[in-house]
């Protein structure tokens, strides 16, 4: 079945939603963005999540002891990079934490199987550029991979059940898809779960 991961949560009513959904996944936001928050409060919202959902950490090239310690206190089971993090820098990182990457891409003309393959994270996370735009990308841009992908870009409860049943990833994620005015929407957080895992 495929895995359903919300990312950007920020507030503890995003916790008390996602507790009530059950995605496989949520995702904190520790690099720049609007979504952004810092370790404290990530720590705080992780002891408040339910411990079957695993917590990603995004970072954009991040330096590796700040993701370390953010792990070593546990505040995140995955990493999610979306920079320039080269494979040296991936493989390091595994090797460091103990816990699987997953490495955003974006998916542009001209990106090749041998390219996506031979990246040495667990997890690829297959986007249309910059996360969290609501855009999404020309599906027929993804080749067929050997290994397991995440979904992601404009992905919503409107759509997210053709992308799962049409491209069979590991996973989709979402992030705007699931908010109004800029915050997590219970609701919608709901039925895009609901959509993957009960329908």
């Amino acid at each position: 079945m495929t895995k359903i991961k919300i990312c950007g949560l920020t507030r503890r009513q995003d916790i008390d939603a996602v507790n009530r959904a059950r995605p496989d996944y949520i995702g904190f936001v520790f690099a720049k963005s609007r979504r952004q928050i810092g370790p404290e409060l990530a720590k705080q919202l992780k002891d408040s999540l339910a411990p079957d959902i695993q917590a990603a950490g995004v970072f954009v090239d991040a330096p590796m002891e700040e993701i370390e310690e953010i792990c070593r206190r546990g505040i995140i089971d995955v990493i999610q990079l979306h920079g320039n993090e080269s494979g040296a820098y991936i493989e390091a990182l595994r090797q460091r934490t103990g816990l699987p990457v997953i490495k955003a891409v974006s998916m542009k003309e001209g990106v090749t199987v041998e390219e996506l393959e031979a990246i040495p994270a667990d997890y690829l996370l297959l986007d249309q550029g910059k996360g969290g735009t609501g855009q999404t990308f020309d599906w027929e841009l993804i080749p067929k991979l050997s290994r397991p992908f995440f979904l992601a870009g404009g992905l919503s409860p409107d759509n997210l059940k053709e992308a799962a049943q049409r491209i069979r990833p590991y996973g989709v994620d979402l992030s705007s898809g699931v908010e109004t005015e800029g915050k997590k929407d219970r609701e919608k957080i709901l039925q895009a779960v609901r959509s993957v895992k009960y329908e």
